[in-house]
């Protein structure tokens, strides 16, 4: 007998609806403080390179210490609070730019609050689905999350460019903090009660805690091979990240409005890609749709470096690096996401999120210094290629699990 769809689970829509949003604003905020920091202010990519660190550090600094948190109390009180405080951290943006004060570190302290926050919220929102969610529907759940954000990207990307040119940057913060008001409205909907294990709510020492998520991570080779591909991509991300923007505006010359355009291609090829992952990972089984999933993000990046100027083959590169490296990033992220959520044990949930994050956010960091130094020192596209080489390497990282091997883990991440 068919399944009953999960758009009659309301908590699913009440959380799936709270991510969405949030992502929506999240997605305005992400090229809206870069260009306000290079337009407004004229920060060199050094500045360029300290935000984006300043919005990675609290998760790598915390990151262990939030799973313990998540592990310990009910989620969705705690994901409440996140949107909350995230609402007011970028409310105080607008209040202090339409002033004519803004300044740069302003803007690193912002990122720096807002990512701490996001910590939180991100742990506890992985940790939350499955509460909410079936088991066997897990990757069915984080495949209408992916589509929904794709939504979101393709939207909130087509418009900021042109928000941050026709009404300045403050204006689309000030939309991202409404829209965490919002979020938290969602969560708070949800009625069911949340069970939690009172022998783990009450346990004593943060650090034995975060030393047993860290054991039951590292002595599974899946979950280990996870980690390391997850955090090897983003490294590949914080040396793509931190340089596009200035690559495209002063290299090659786009303004933000058709910079914003390109970017949001990448959310239709997400979109694309979020709805036929369940089809892809059925056919070939989970490992391999990752490995392929991550040789798509490299070979996207491999197209930036070949672009020249501000003309119609750089246009048609970008987009291609939109096309591919998005929609291949996305069908990993919907397999390693639900497979961790499946494989890992319920009351270690949270540390095992938070320590697969933290992991990655090290090496986003990592990856922002070794962008910024290269790109100054070497210039942007020799960074470009050691992004798109990290990429790759993601993917190698995997084949370290005989169970990604193999074939039969496709019956665990696809819908029953």
């Amino acid at each position: 007998m068919k399944a009953e769809s999960l758009w009659r689970n309301q908590d699913f829509v009440r959380l799936w609806s709270a991510q969405t949003v949030s992502t929506f604003g999240s997605l305005i905020t992400r090229p809206a403080l870069p260009f306000l920091a290079i337009l407004v202010l004229n920060a060199t990519p050094a500045q360029v390179a300290i935000l984006r660190a300043a919005d990675h550090i609290p998760g790598f600094l915390i990151g262990l210490f939030a799973g313990v948190i998540i592990d310990r109390l009910r989620r969705r009180p705690v994901l409440i609070a996140a949107d909350i405080g995230r609402a007011l951290v970028l409310g105080s943006i607008p209040l202090v730019a339409f002033t004519g004060h803004v300044r740069i570190e302003q803007l690193y302290l912002v990122a720096l609050g807002a990512s701490a926050l996001t910590v939180f919220f991100e742990v506890g929102y992985e940790s939350y689905l499955p509460a909410v969610v079936p088991p066997a529907r897990l990757f069915e759940a984080n495949g209408h999350v992916a589509a929904s954000q794709s939504v979101a990207e393709v939207s909130a990307f087509g418009i900021a460019g042109w928000l941050v040119q026709l009404f300045t940057a403050p204006v689309a913060i000030l939309i991202d903090a409404i829209t965490f008001l919002a979020s938290a409205g969602f969560i708070a909907s949800i009625r069911s009660p949340e069970t939690r294990d009172a022998a783990v709510a009450q346990k004593p020492g943060f650090i034995r805690d975060i030393i047993d998520g860290l054991r039951i991570l590292l002595h599974d080779p899946t979950l280990r091979a996870i980690a390391g591909a997850v955090a090897t991509l983003e490294f590949s991300f914080g040396i793509v990240g931190t340089i596009i923007s200035l690559y495209a505006l002063r290299e090659l010359g786009f303004s933000p409005g058709p910079l914003g355009l390109i970017f949001a291609v990448g959310g239709a090829a997400s979109l694309v890609a979020a709805l036929v992952a369940t089809r892809i990972t059925s056919r070939f089984g989970v490992g391999l749709t990752m490995f392929f999933g991550l040789l798509l993000t490299g070979l996207g990046i491999l197209l930036l470096p070949l672009a020249h100027g501000a003309g119609l083959l750089a246009f048609v590169l970008l987009i291609g690096q939109q096309v591919i490296g998005d929609g291949g990033a996305t069908i990993f992220e919907i397999n390693q996401s639900s497979l961790r959520q499946t494989l890992a044990p319920a009351h270690a949930l949270g540390r095992i999120n938070a320590a697969t994050r933290s992991a990655a956010l090290g090496t986003t960091l990592l990856g922002i210094v070794v962008g910024a130094v290269l790109a100054q020192g070497a210039g942007y596209r020799i960074a470009l290629l050691a992004g798109a080489a990290a990429a790759f390497l993601g993917a190698l990282l995997l084949l370290s699990s005989p169970y990604l091997r193999s074939g039969k883990q496709a019956a665990v991440a696809t819908p029953r």
